[in-house]
């Protein structure tokens, strides 16, 4: 039996499509506040859905005016149901590729849950004279039916889209009521399962409007830029006769016309105009009025086209420095706020994003308006995924299914028409992973009828059928540089041999790249590295800018950011909803400083010239503006400490070209490491960031040949068989030759360490391990293989066990031979520790060499002490001030840093290994605000200097829990000094580690100065 829920229609009874979202100065009420509710376990008068309605009330009694809602609660609108009334309206559900009900489309579960709303509101008199009277919905999840007066108005869908209705007949001026029934399940939902919560409800605005005769239905400003640098403004009105005349005025251009019927309507041509671009967003203010309503938009002139394989903006390659953006709160989930939303998007601008694929549907519109307004490169994306049908092939996929064409192209008509006069956006997406099939094709044959002048994305037309640009998600770094390459040795991914070539004529896009889940992304900068040598690489899209965290609370108020399975779902997708750049929390990731640091619109490098004389180089990698807006900084430290500092004078360097500037004579310290740093910074306040922020910097050694810390050698005279039973070493103390002191407080280790907490792309299978690619096959993309962590943990690494093989003690050095192993393993390291006192300085050498049958990559290779807990903080000299892997390090340079334990390390949704320093010259650790022990850290014979992490928690424990809060209370502190870590990569969804940033068993040596200050 089919029903409303059940249809794979687009809804019933409303306006086709939604209007623009237009600032008016028609009368408006909104309908958001506080309304009636109640949840009900299925959805009445549905097959086997009886008996959810209390006794004697029947299926449309909720619709009547005089229906007794006094038992229900209240609830806010715009909210979510599931995030409302503390768990009594049920819960979350995260799931990324699954459908949290059975397959069996259109059908949806008999226990649907069901929320009813009523709120009255007062008609104002004046209303009475309105020639039509409209409600619109702006986002209620999932399908609903709308009541007024008890007259059923009719059935929305689409979850994210605008929907209007017409009730000039059924409301009249006084108090109203108004009813609707929102189910969380429908035929809907099956082409809604984008990677993100289920969150049921009105969660976008309610408004009612007055539309007073002669006015105007809609407007489109098309705002183009001619080469010679004027501006067309070609007009689309949707306007009655009663209307005219209508009237356009652009004041800061001199425009002001005005066209008797609708036959007068002419493109409007001015001399000269600033142009629109994601880096100078200029905008005029538009007002069109009628007689009986005033409109005003914001006009951006640009132009969008493809040449060859180029996308264009104003004439211009673009490069996307983008990132996927869902709308997601912690505590409001997808329901907006302005106010963060406009500091959304200005960290994203802090953080040098110029471009945002609206994953996976329209925003919250005003979301628009500020990305045309701060400046961002915009893909609109459909309210489209069906991700779910690819498990089983993609049988039953509604995309191919010519029952669902109404739908898809409803979807899309929406998309457009509520969004089209943005000039931040510069292109249409069909929606995301839904396969593909006829309505896929039929959405983009309407679009480009709609809109030729913007391309249409869809990453899921691989062979490029009805799509303008070729898209990829999670290409890897040889696949994308193959695609740069347009090298026709291989064929690209579903394509056959001419597809393939079809393909190689379009500009390439990766709207999904880098995955940014946990610790990570690794190999930023080889993607970065490609878009400049292949000028067909428009660049791509981060996955994600933001954690999903939802704010949860344990029984006993313990607060965390809960993730899919933390609610009881049936079946969920973990963490995987946590894969942004920024933590729920709001704190910007470390990946997130990488990723700024690497595609910054100003390239730095500073050079000795013939004469010795330090030269800075300035690549101005933006689109079309100059390097005006900012200055360039320098200062000079010795070991960190700054010496001097100052400005280099440089002229405005022009978008896409490069200029050589002599820097100032600088006076050099004749002592320690001395390193010059020039970093670009904001000139002026900008509108999301003020003065002197920072754009991206450089970093030269200035005196390269100074000698560096070197340690002593351990002679064998100096030791024997006969082990003192205490001994005191300078700081240290030794009990039978093991270390059981330093600065006089308690000390454990050093013990091996080949474990790390798995991060997140330690525990994922993405694209495979490039240990087994061959670039000419697979794509590029390798065979599937086992993720790290359970590798690691059949070698045994998370639970190596010792033997000592040797102790020797004497005067002044001690020296312990210990052999490390797993149960059940051939494979073992022997770890050499000599400790030495030299002069009155405490050495320890550490010679860590594995056997000859390790095969695989190990995560880490270094020492653990187990220190007193109230070890509370600690400063360096090496690189920070953030975490730093192999593939993450364009981010860190070489200073003195200090932070509290806790802040050294990142918390993670789930925890996992975080906090590494690489390349420390000295580490003083403190307790209670005073420093206890400093360590001092000689490069070895290939002149590699250790990492450092200080924390509360081993490597086990962060393994073993799954939210920050569930690690234990250890008492205790940890110092890990690492010869060398495994890179990150971004395998949870993308590329393994590249091969530079493995790291393989090989033999390596510590060399470190302990003493007490």
């Amino acid at each position: 039996m089919t029903s409303y829920l059940t249809d794979p229609g687009p809804g019933s009874g409303a306006r086709t499509p939604a209007r623009s979202r237009l600032h008016t100065d028609a009368p408006t009420l909104s309908l958001n506040g506080d309304w009636r509710f109640r949840l009900l376990s299925g959805a009445p008068g549905e097959v086997g859905a009886a008996g959810v309605l209390p006794a004697g009330e029947g299926v449309n009694d909720v619709a009547r005016t005089d229906f007794d809602d006094a038992s229900w609660n209240s609830i806010p609108v715009p909210s979510h149901w599931v995030l409302q009334g503390d768990g009594s309206y049920g819960a979350p559900i995260y799931t990324n590729v699954q459908f949290p009900f059975a397959i069996d489309a259109p059908n949806v579960p008999d226990e649907n849950p069901t929320g009813d709303y009523r709120r009255t509101f007062e008609l104002p008199a004046e209303w009475s004279d309105a020639a039509q009277v409209l409600l619109r919905f702006d986002g209620v999840e999932s399908r609903y039916k709308v009541w007024v007066n008890g007259i059923e108005i009719g059935v929305g869908s689409g979850s994210r889209l605008a929907q209007e209705f017409d009730v000039t007949d059924a409301v009249a001026t006084g108090e109203n009521t108004i009813a609707v029934r929102v189910h969380q399940w429908s035929a809907a939902s099956y082409v809604e399962d984008q990677d993100q919560w289920w969150l049921p409800g009105i969660f976008r605005d309610v408004t009612l409007q007055a539309r007073p005769a002669g006015c105007i239905d809609d407007v489109w400003l098309r705002a183009g830029l001619g080469e010679d640098g004027s501006g067309l403004i070609t007009p689309q009105l949707t306007a009655s006769d009663a209307a005219f005349p209508v009237s356009l005025r652009v004041a800061e251009l001199g425009v002001d016309v005005e066209w008797a019927s609708p036959a007068d309507i002419a493109p409007v041509r001015v001399d000269a105009v600033e142009p629109w671009s994601a880096e100078t967003p200029r905008l005029y203010d538009a007002v069109v009025s009628s007689a009986g309503e005033t409109v005003s938009l914001r006009l951006g002139f640009r132009t969008v086209r493809i040449e060859g394989d180029q996308f264009l903006v104003n004439g211009e390659r673009v490069v996307f420095h983008g990132v996927n953006r869902h709308e997601t709160h912690p505590d409001r989930g997808r329901v907006f706020d302005e106010e963060w939303t406009r500091a959304d998007l200005a960290l994203m601008k802090r953080f040098n994003v110029n471009a945002i694929r609206t994953s996976h549907y329209p925003p919250h519109p005003r979301v628009l308006d500020i990305a045309d307004e701060l400046g961002f490169w915009v893909i609109l994306e459909c309210d489209l995924e069906t991700h779910g049908f690819e498990r089983g092939g993609w049988a039953g996929n509604p995309s191919d299914d010519p029952a669902w064409r109404d739908a898809y192209l409803d979807r899309i008509e929406r998309t457009v028409e509520r969004d089209k006069n943005h000039p931040s956006i510069v292109m249409w997406s069909l929606g995301n992973e839904s396969g593909t099939g006829q309505n896929l094709a039929a959405m983009s044959a309407w679009v480009h009828d709609r809109d030729p002048e913007r391309p249409v994305h869809y990453e899921g037309d691989y062979t490029g059928a009805y799509t303008d640009v070729y898209s990829r998600m999670y290409s890897s770094v040889p696949e994308t540089d193959a695609i740069g390459r347009d090298d026709s040795r291989s064929l690209l991914l579903g394509c056959t041999a001419p597809e393939s070539a079809r393909q190689r004529t379009k500009p390439f896009i990766l709207c999904e790249y880098i995955h940014a889940m946990g610790n990570g992304p690794g190999a930023i900068d080889q993607y970065e590295d490609l878009v400049w040598q292949h000028p067909r690489l428009h660049g791509g899209f981060v996955w994600e800018w933001r954690d999903h965290g939802l704010r949860t609370r344990e029984a006993d108020g313990t607060e965390y950011f809960g993730y899919g399975g933390d609610f009881g779902e049936v079946v969920h997708d973990g963490n995987f909803v946590m894969d942004g750049m920024v933590l729920s929390d709001n704190t910007p990731s470390p990946g997130l400083h990488e990723y700024k640091q690497v595609v910054a619109p100003v390239r730095l490098a500073v050079t000795r010239g013939g004469d010795g004389a330090l030269v800075l180089h300035i690549e101005n990698r933006k689109h079309s503006a100059d390097t005006g807006d900012l200055e360039f900084r320098w200062r000079v430290e010795a070991d960190g400490v700054e010496s001097s500092s100052g400005v280099v004078e440089v002229d405005a360097v022009v978008a896409g070209s490069r200029a050589s500037v002599a820097m100032p004579a600088l006076d050099v310290p004749d002592e320690g490491e001395v390193w010059l740093t020039v970093e670009a910074v904001l000139r002026d306040d900008a509108a999301w960031a003020p003065s002197g922020h920072g754009i991206v910097f450089t970093q030269v050694d200035l005196a390269p040949q100074r000698s560096t810390l070197t340690a002593p050698w351990l002679a064998a005279s100096d030791v024997s068989s006969d082990v003192a039973a205490h001994l005191v070493l300078g700081p240290a103390r030794f009990e039978h030759g093991q270390l059981v002191e330093l600065a006089g407080q308690p000390v454990s280790g050093p013990r091996l360490e080949l474990w790390r907490g798995p991060t997140d792309n330690d525990r994922g299978q993405g694209r495979g391990s490039y240990e087994r690619i061959d670039p000419w096959l697979n794509n590029g993309n390798g065979e599937p293989a086992p993720a790290y962590d359970t590798i690691w943990r059949e070698a045994g690494l998370d639970r190596l066990t010792p033997r000592i093989e040797l102790v020797e003690t004497g005067d002044t050095a001690v020296h312990v031979r210990r052999r490390w192993a797993a149960a059940n393993s051939r494979d073992s390291v022997v770890t050499d520790e000599r400790w030495q006192l030299v002069d009155g300085e405490l050495w320890l050498r550490a010679d860590i060499t594995p056997t000859s049958g390790w095969d695989i990559v190990w995560p880490r290779v270094g020492l653990r002490f187990d220190l007193p807990g109230d070890v509370d903080a600690a400063s360096w000299f090496g690189t920070g001030p953030l975490e730093s892997y192999p593939d993450t390090r364009h981010a860190a340079r070489v200073g003195r840093f200090e932070a509290t334990r806790d802040t050294l390390t990142v918390s993670y949704s789930r925890p996992q290994e975080t906090g590494h320093r690489s390349d420390v010259r000295s580490l003083t650790m403190q307790r209670e605000g005073s420093d206890w022990l400093r360590m001092d850290a000689a490069p070895d014979a290939s002149g590699r200097r250790p990492g450092f992490t200080l924390t509360r928690h081993t490597a086990q424990q962060l393994d073993a829990a799954r939210h920050p809060h569930e690690l234990p209370e250890t008492g205790a502190a940890y110092l890990y000094v690492d010869a060398a870590q495994n890179g990150v990569g971004s395998r949870a969804c993308g590329p393994d580690v590249w091969p530079d940033s493995m790291l393989r068993p090989e033999a390596r040596t510590l060399t470190l100065r302990f003493s007490a200050p």
